[in-house]
């Protein structure tokens, strides 16, 4: 009886062993995965802003503009855009 006593109590110990060892590595991964979670999150919120259309040969220089600004106010009403953005967009657009 005292041999199976032994080789149950070293199967606990084994067992409780690899669960202590398994649980601190997943808690290991989760925290390395949440690190980089967190450190490419905030990219995912922004996207990049379309270019502004290249200019077509008939309409002259005011339509392109008209319509580079009505392409830029729907990026801004779509939420692509800061407000900041925004502005520096339109006065690039009007500056040219």
């Amino acid at each position: 009886m005292p041999g199976l006593l032994r080789g149950v109590a070293r199967t606990a110990m084994v067992a409780g062993t690899a669960t202590a060892v398994s649980n601190r590595v997943s808690r290991r991964q989760g925290q390395r995965w949440a690190v980089q979670d967190a450190q490419y999150a905030p990219e995912a919120q922004y996207a990049t802003p379309q270019p502004a259309p290249a200019p077509s040969s008939g309409g002259g220089a005011g339509m392109d503009r008209i319509t580079a600004l009505k392409e830029l106010a729907q990026l801004k009403a779509q939420g692509v855009l800061t407000d900041a953005e925004f502005e520096a967009e339109k006065a690039r657009i009007l500056e040219s």
